[in-house]
């Protein structure tokens, strides 16, 4: 390599004597040779510029169009925020403004020039340097940018000549004009002489007046160092010289511009939205997958007049659209209120009475001025503040600067405090995405809480360990004991799950009555015996395909961030009798004249679940709507199809979830805040039942009432609960006990043998089969082992909580805080016992610990099972619905050891003196 170099440089060195020599003997044939060379290398660059087929292509430009599956307009894909317009339905003005400015004679000259291109040249030479391109070679630069580029070299003109002549060869005058006219970007995201008038002036082309058409014209030269909207006085400076230009130039009179160049910019300025459609989060996704087709294919998606065909149905995306808007403006003024007062206060349970409220209060005021140090943590994350840092500005100063800045303190509360939410629906027979809304408002949150946004499910993942178990042949009638408990997870740990809101009942539960009632105590027994690993690689096979699951026992509570994208398509293969069907969104594509260039076929069905199991676990899942968390659903809204769901919540309220199935459409939605340090308040309010199944609930009741949905439509699945009914006297002696039942005296524990959990690897495919039932029944008790059993009130004072599986979030929320994942280990004091919850003092606390206890001497693994002294809670209301007590939420679940009260949240978002009280009927919250 070294050798080449020198033998290069040599070379180099020869050629240039010789050169130099040849120059210094004959001055005047080198000359002579210049203008040749020039033009030598003017032709060299002609193949490195816009062919004349380019250009023509331009003159034919077509964006590309995205339909609903019902032929709606839902997007066009254009290469800005432009609305073209001709150039007969232009202002005069704007075209005397422009002529008179940029080139006079644009009429007279062949696309350069040459008088112009001079003048500029000397200037510049003498140091006052002055633009010479014609409008030609600035339509040049602005169709090619990429071509012909920005750099003020001599290469970058020669181009912008060449392109200009080609330009000129291929358009008419007129046509170059509009053209110019509709290509040039003023500024906040607005394209051509269109979008400027609407933004500035709030008035069509054709309509502006002379002041307003210089004013736009003055901004070509610089249009941020013109900007009306933020440099008025130097933008009006501009405009007195546009006018001074058509003076000159005869094309308007002395007297008029004596009378105009005094008078005031008069703005009606509007930042015109980014972005336009009724699915825009969904057509941002379909364009990036676009990209990567076109490329492809060869094709541009701005300019070769592609026709997408979607599955989205237009109708029903209008109303998913109204549902997320009307139900989380509501939420929006439910939590405004009660983060804004210092003092708990409930207005019931209709989030239109916070509607009303809303005025009197400053949304959020309570929150922000009790949470100093989580708000100087708001303002570290920002991009304000990493600029005065790296400004070598101080922390603490950095930080008083901020909060003295009321504009940046103000867009800072907004930004974090504002409520979000997530809709999507699919077919679940075929798999075709019908209505899809990322957030309440595109424009002011680009993110996507349906594709991108990844959040933990909460109970919403409980049907994957039931459904693993049905798969294994279990029985929705079988029953596990609803207690208190230790699960032992290894030698050192022990899993203590329970819920919230209401204590064990210290009785039998079914699966059927656990998965209504979304009790965490049985959902946890029923994991352990199925095994983590074989409820992951089911939740794979039936949808959640993106996400990582973590295989630890608490993924039965939801612990593993997904997307709501993902958990609807789940749902809708239990809808579909256990057969996965992959999301849909595309159906064909064609091209300009018509023609069909590729067409997209419904995927290959998968099986993910026996028929059997999905049918059974379908029809478990109606009992939540019928008895279970989602009681109110029937009664708010009035739907009285065949219809089963599941709602979820998580720790602190931190996401609510519900997902509904109907046999012909599932349909799901999240609600929280982007930051989930940010929650809501209340504990019956930060319920998936209270906030996403409001979402959900509207979105189905339009649709029956405009007949898109069949009311009449029913599931294949039989309907399994009273294939065995009680006997009539039993029924009443459990109905007897139930009113008079006096608390269960506290006893010794029980211990259960359990075989050991599986965590062999997920496998996708092939799809998971019926494995044999356990060897071990769930319900046989064998005598308690020689194990000392954990008979003491409480846990030693010297055990402290610390963080078992982290939260895979962002880094927003302690990780010690997430459901389900608590340990306590030796070597620190346990947190003081909290006290018992009231209906107007309500802690959130988590839905279970983790103890670190030492192993028992003989036997083998076991779960521990204390009766609690605690009685059923009780019912709980819905608007006035009444509802069993309901069970408890994989995230917002009460956590106590055995036989002691239960320990507080790790960062609670409320005292008790200040917690608002529970809604009207509900003594602890629905939990679910």
């Amino acid at each position: 390599m070294k050798a080449a170099f020198e033998r290069l440089s040599q070379f180099s060195a020869r050629a240039w004597r010789r050169t130099s020599g040849a120059v210094r003997r004959h001055p005047w044939r080198t000359l002579a040779a210049l203008p040749a060379l020039a033009i030598a290398y003017v032709l060299v660059l002609v193949p490195f510029t816009p062919s004349i087929g380019d250009i023509k292509k331009a003159k034919q430009e077509q964006p590309t169009v995205v339909l609903s599956a019902d032929g709606k307009e839902l997007a066009v894909f254009k290469r800005a925020n432009r609305d073209w317009v001709k150039l007969s339905d232009v202002s005069p003005h704007v075209v005397t403004a422009l002529l008179a400015t940029e080139d006079h004679r644009f009429y007279d000259h062949p696309g350069l020039d040459v008088i112009r291109t001079l003048r500029a040249a000397a200037r510049t030479l003498a140091g006052d340097r002055q633009g010479g391109s014609t409008l030609t070679q600035q339509l040049a630069r602005n169709l090619y940018p990429e071509d012909i580029g920005r750099a003020p070299t001599i290469t970058r003109k020669l181009k912008e000549a060449i392109t200009a002549l080609k330009i000129e060869a291929v358009f008419s005058k007129d046509e170059i004009l509009e053209s110019y006219l509709n290509s040039v970007s003023f500024l906040y995201n607005a394209w051509g002489i269109q979008m400027a008038a609407r933004t500035y002036f709030d008035k069509p082309a054709d309509k502006l007046n002379e002041l307003e058409a210089a004013t736009l014209v003055g901004m070509l030269k610089g249009t941020s160092y013109y900007n009306p909207v933020l440099a008025p006085e130097r933008a009006q400076q501009r405009r007195n010289t546009v006018l001074a230009q058509m003076v000159k130039h005869g094309k308007l009179p002395e007297a008029k511009f004596a009378e105009l160049k005094d008078q005031p910019l008069k703005l009606d300025f509007e930042r015109l939205p980014e972005f336009s459609g009724s699915a825009p989060h969904m057509t941002e996704y379909l364009r990036r997958w676009l990209f990567e087709w076109a490329d492809k294919h060869d094709y541009n998606i701005y300019s070769d007049g592609l026709v997408v065909k979607t599955t989205i149905d237009s109708r029903l995306q209008a109303l998913a659209n109204q549902a997320v808007t009307r139900q989380a403006d509501m939420l929006q003024a439910v939590a405004d209120v009660e983060w804004g007062r210092s003092g708990a206060a409930s207005f019931g349970t209709d989030p239109k009475a916070y509607v009303a409220q809303r005025a009197k209060v400053q949304p959020f005021e309570h929150y922000w001025n009790s949470r100093k140090d989580l708000v100087n943590a708001f303002i570290r994350e920002t991009a304000e503040y990493r600029e005065l840092r790296g400004q070598k500005v101080e922390d603490a100063e950095a930080i008083a600067q901020l909060r003295d800045d009321a504009n940046f303190m103000q867009a800072l509360r907004k930004r974090k405090t504002q409520l979000q939410a997530g809709f999507m629906a699919l077919d679940p027979l075929n798999g075709q995405i019908r209505a899809w809304v990322g957030s309440r408002d595109y424009n002011d949150d680009k993110f996507d809480h349906v594709q991108q946004a990844r959040r933990q499910p909460g109970s919403t993942f409980k049907p994957f360990v039931y459904g693993a178990a049905f798969e294994q042949g279990m029985s929705p009638m079988q029953q596990l004991m609803d207690a208190q408990m230790d699960i032992q997870i290894d030698k050192n740990k022990v899993w203590r799950p329970s819920d919230v809101g209401e204590g064990p009942t210290n009785q039998p539960m079914t699966l059927r009555e656990g998965l209504a009632r979304s009790k965490n105590t049985i959902t946890a027994q029923l994991m352990m015996q199925v095994g983590p690993s074989r409820v992951a690689s089911l939740a794979r096979a039936m949808g959640v395909r993106q996400s990582k699951l973590d295989e630890v026992p608490s993924l039965a509570l939801g612990t593993s961030p997904v997307t709501l994208k993902e958990m609807v398509s789940s749902f809708g293969t239990i809808a579909n009798g256990g057969t996965y069907m992959e999301p849909v969104l595309v159906t064909s594509i064609e091209d300009r004249h018509g023609s069909t260039v590729e067409t997209f076929g419904i995927a290959p069905a998968e099986t993910a679940l026996s028929a059997h199991a999905a049918m059974t676990l379908l029809d478990v899942l109606r009992g939540v709507v019928e008895e279970g968390t989602a009681v109110g659903l029937k009664h708010r809204f009035g739907i009285t199809g065949d219809v089963a769901g599941k709602t979820g919540t998580t720790q602190d309220n931190t996401d609510g979830w519900f997902i509904l199935m109907h046999p012909k459409l599932v349909a799901g939605a999240w609600v929280g805040f982007n930051d989930n340090r940010v929650t809501m308040r209340s504990e019956y309010w930060g319920q998936g039942s209270h906030n996403a199944l409001l979402v959900v609930g509207d979105f189905f009741q339009q649709s029956f009432k405009g007949n898109l949905l069949d009311a009449k439509a029913t599931f294949a699945a039989p309907r399994q609960k009273d294939l065995e009914p009680a006997p009539l006297l039993d029924r009443m002696n459990d109905w007897f006990s139930s009113v008079f039942s006096t608390p269960a005296a506290v006893s010794e524990p029980i211990v259960v043998t359990t075989p050991p959990a599986r965590f062999e690897p997920p496998v996708l495919q092939p799809p998971p089969t019926a494995l044999a039932t356990p060897s071990v029944s769930p319900m046989s008790l064998p005598a308690p082992s020689s194990a000392p059993a954990a008979t003491e009130p409480g846990l030693p004072p010297e055990l402290a909580r610390v963080p078992s599986f982290p939260r895979p979030l962002e880094p927003v929320r302690p990780a010690e805080s997430v459901s389900g994942t608590q340990v306590y280990m030796q070597g620190s004091a346990r947190p003081a016992p909290a006290p018992a919850a009231t209906p107007s003092a309500i802690e959130t606390r988590p839905a279970a610990e983790v103890v670190l206890a030492p192993r028992p001497a003989q036997g083998p693994e076991v779960i521990r099972v204390m009766p609690s002294s605690n009685a059923n809670a009780g019912g709980s209301s819905f608007g006035g619905a009444s509802s069993m007590g309901a069970g408890g939420s994989s995230g917002a679940a009460s956590s106590a050891a055995i036989s002691a009260p239960a320990t507080p949240m790790t960062t609670p978002m409320t005292s008790a003196a200040e917690a608002p009280a529970a809604a009207t009927g509900s003594p602890t919250g629905l939990s679910q």
